[in-house]
């Protein structure tokens, strides 16, 4: 909980942002509400790039820090950076110029010439989210997850003060619309990451030897590539699952699509805590990993009583969201709106979605745990079988029951994704993947011995897990 809180308080003040962020957009019709959302859902899809370095970033410094490898640790901040450029160039320089391109594909007239006028301005920017996520991710990985809440709240309320002043223009300032939410984000993003760089001076990290082309430069940043895949590609399936879930409720109609919208936003807020105990859980096997390795013990015994730490945390954290949810429905989502269509929808989604929430509070948690231990794979593969799990009974069900069949889908496709996580893996004969030892981390993808630690079946026909050392990428 010592790590989880303050990821919690940092996700949050975030969506409190965005939330009243689209309210002051509101208020300029239609077209510009369209533009804010298509470009938020872009950020989305481009996070999931993000994360790939952000989450290997957090993990490989974790089992460094916990292995006490200063080297390494220099190593992974290092590579971290220059992929944060390398990034930042290729996704910035080919958006800015396809600004309107982008625009046009999906929206047309007003409404698109406000995107492009949004894209104007963001795409130039992306530099400073995703350097903020980096900075952000190396204090993780050192343990401190309470600097990172700062500068979001920093940034945050920066945000609260100048939407307002820019998009409305009371007084002496300009009102600038769609492109003065651009500005006011992009302003409080760069206040934000000033700030942390001067924080970051106090954790600077020894150099590597061979300079910015080093060899060990080249094979960390593939490294950090590799860790954080699993991490992006979960959180980039479950987006365009999401898409596709909207889609299927469209044909339900306007008020079903509202209903949606409430409920998800309710969701959205309880959902963080998952994913904060998720980040949680990560940094804090990492770590363990790489003290172990440290010591010259076997990290099985230390991951495996993480796993459990945090199968009960997170549980408890889903048992009393689906009872919050089930019984304070209908006052909450009156909080949103008074039209008794939306509300009803809204209740019912809610209500349903009682049943998601512990299985989904225990595939995210321990997720993070898997990933984060070397076993990356399962987790990837546990999601993609469920999220179609969740498709395909949706849309079998949604016949007979309505629009709550969707909400039904969600259940069935989180509990397959439990059932695929939790699964003992075959037992193999010892010997037979055996590798050099790694450098100073766990080699992501090599899902049999880290699941070992988890689950605590053996894989050799032994009497107690056998937990191999893996080559580090």
């Amino acid at each position: 909980m010592a790590l989880a809180g303050p990821v919690y308080g940092e996700l949050l003040s975030g969506v409190v942002a965005s939330v009243v962020g689209a309210y002051w957009v509101a208020g300029l019709g239609a077209p510009a509400v369209a533009a804010v959302t298509l470009a938020g859902t872009v950020e989305n899809l481009l996070l999931g790039l993000v994360l790939v370095v952000a989450s290997g970033t957090t993990v490989r410094l974790a089992h460094a820090h916990g292995a006490g490898d200063r080297a390494g640790a220099g190593r992974v901040a290092r590579a971290a950076w220059r992929l944060c450029a390398l990034g930042s160039l290729l996704i910035a320089v080919p958006g800015f110029l396809a600004r309107d391109l982008i625009a046009g594909v999906f929206l047309d007239g007003e409404a698109a010439a406000l995107a492009a006028d949004w894209f104007t301005v963001a795409f130039p920017a992306f530099a400073l989210f995703f350097a903020q996520r980096i900075a952000d991710e190396l204090f993780k990985g050192v343990g401190d997850t309470r600097t990172p809440l700062r500068t979001a709240l920093l940034g945050n309320a920066l945000l609260l003060v100048l939407d307002p002043l820019l998009i409305l223009g009371p007084g002496p300032f300009p009102a600038l619309g769609v492109t003065g939410a651009a500005l006011a984000l992009t302003a409080s993003r760069a206040v934000a990451l000033a700030v942390t760089a001067l924080l970051r001076r106090r954790h600077r990290q020894p150099a590597p030897a061979g300079g910015p082309f080093a060899e060990g430069l080249l094979a960390e940043g593939r490294a950090i590539a590799a860790t954080g895949a699993p991490f992006g590609l979960d959180f980039t399936a479950r987006m365009g699952v999401g898409t596709v879930q909207l889609g299927m409720v469209a044909a339900f109609g306007v008020s079903a699509v509202a209903g949606y919208g409430v409920g998800y936003r309710v969701l959205l807020i309880v959902t963080m805590a998952f994913y904060a105990v998720r980040q949680a859980a990560a940094i804090e096997a990492a770590r363990l990993t790489g003290a172990a390795r440290r010591a010259g013990a076997d990290p099985a015994v230390a991951v495996r009583s993480l796993a459990r730490d945090t199968a009960r945390l997170a549980g408890a954290l889903g048992a009393g969201a689906a009872l919050l949810c089930a019984s304070a429905a209908r006052p909450v989502a009156a909080l949103f709106t008074d039209d008794p269509a939306v509300v009803g929808e809204a209740v019912g989604f809610l209500r349903t979605a009682g049943l998601y929430l512990l299985p989904y509070a225990l595939v995210v948690a321990l997720g993070g745990v898997h990933q984060a231990a070397g076993a990356g794979r399962r987790p990837v593969v546990a999601v993609l079988f469920g999220l179609t799990a969740q498709l395909a009974s949706g849309a079998a069900l949604s016949g007979p029951f309505g629009v709550r069949g969707l909400w039904v889908g969600m259940t069935i496709g989180a509990l397959v994704q439990l059932a695929l996580l939790l699964l003992p893996l075959p037992r193999r004969r010892a010997g037979t993947t055996r590798s050099e030892p790694g450098r100073n981390g766990p080699a992501p993808g090599t899902g049999v011995e880290a699941h070992t630690a988890l689950s605590g079946q053996p894989v050799d026909g032994s009497d107690g897990p056998a937990v191999q050392d893996r080559t580090a990428l």
